[in-house]
């Protein structure tokens, strides 16, 4: 899109044409992950801090905004404007909801609205399936488990089968019972099956697991123990809140983004006021991909990604950009209506 070209069309693009762009193509997600990653890194982006609505009678529920801006070949601005309500799992319907808003990097008029919960699970399990690959230390584990089986869980799980890891083990552990059941038989319906093992408890699950994947809605630390991960596994903090700042004083912490990472109570944030410092944090992942982190084998090996609105800008182009081609989008004509500078003649 150009000035030249005047005001873009406007595009409202639905879930289901979001699952149809990124479902099979899940290496090509992860591809742009990491150049967004190495853009980030390389100061070509705006990823301001995110902001929170919370409420004084739903002190559990809160909708963030995420606005930002993704240089490179196809520039983009943006805002996700995400919603987390926990409370929204006993009623039986998904925890998050979201859309994103594509702006036109030229004229600043957006020209999509697309539905981004799925694109939200897609760039957090990419970002995950990377930095797992990123940071494993020699061999891949092949011992996994998931603290936690919502959608975050079962997308993660799905990158990181697509970008070719194999599992010994699919360790599981939920609060919910029923929940963590129905994650086993999910991954028991999947051709790529591993053995399912619902664990009774966080520290079991910890102990028998090579990669621990933290996928969450917990809003306070509930693993405190450091001798749980005497074994140095490799951790990834997704849901950023369930460690002791002792377990991370104790590992190799790696991170999506220094400034966005330490704030809002997580776990590196609660070890940032611990300490008074934030020499516990050995670099960011675009460090680890520049090769400037040492990945020591001696220790636990956290990775404590925020999330990063870029991520989402440059999925949701990307996505928009498929369809287009594809002849697929749906233009609501007349979105925009004053357009003239002096009102329309006749009027």
């Amino acid at each position: 899109m150009s000035r030249q070209s005047g005001v873009p069309p406007f595009a409202v693009i639905s879930g289901a044409q979001v699952d149809h762009v990124l479902s099979g193509n899940e290496k090509q997600v992860l591809t742009l992950v990491e150049e967004v990653y190495r853009l980030h890194g390389a100061q070509q982006t705006v990823n301001p801090p995110s902001y929170f609505l919370r409420f004084p009678d739903r002190p559990s529920s809160r909708i963030i905004a995420l606005p930002a801006s993704v240089g490179g070949e196809r520039a983009t601005d943006g805002l996700k404007w995400i919603s987390s309500f926990p409370e929204n799992v006993a009623a039986g319907i998904p925890r998050a909801s979201a859309v994103l808003i594509l702006n036109d990097h030229d004229t600043g008029y957006p020209f999509a609205c697309l539905e981004s919960s799925i694109i939200s699970a897609s760039r957090t399990a990419a970002s995950a399936a990377l930095a797992a690959d990123k940071l494993s230390r020699g061999e891949r584990p092949r011992r996994v488990g998931f603290i936690g089986t919502g959608l975050i869980a079962r997308y993660i799980h799905t990158y990181l089968v697509a970008s070719g890891w194999d599992f010994d083990e699919v360790g599981i552990f939920d609060l919910s019972a029923q929940h963590a059941q129905g994650f086993a038989g999910y991954l028991g319906s999947r051709a790529d099956a591993a053995p399912a093992v619902v664990h009774a408890g966080a520290r079991e699950l910890i102990e028998a697991s090579d990669l621990v994947i933290l996928a969450t809605v917990a809003g306070t630390p509930h693993i405190h123990d450091p001798a749980w991960f005497a074994h140095n596994p490799l951790v990834l903090n997704v849901s950023l809140r369930d460690l002791a700042p002792e377990i991370l004083l104790a590992a190799t912490n790696v991170v999506d983004d220094v400034e966005h990472c330490l704030k809002a109570d997580t776990s590196p944030h609660l070890a940032e006021q611990l300490t008074g410092n934030r020499d516990f944090i050995a670099g960011t992942l675009y460090d680890v991909l520049e090769g400037r982190v040492e990945l020591p084998a001696d220790r636990p090996l956290v990775f404590s990604p925020f999330g990063l609105g870029v991520l989402d800008i440059a999925l949701g182009r990307y996505i928009h950009d498929q369809l287009r081609a594809e002849g697929a989008l749906s233009v609501v004509d007349g979105f925009f209506h004053e357009l003239s500078r002096y009102g329309r003649s006749g009027s």
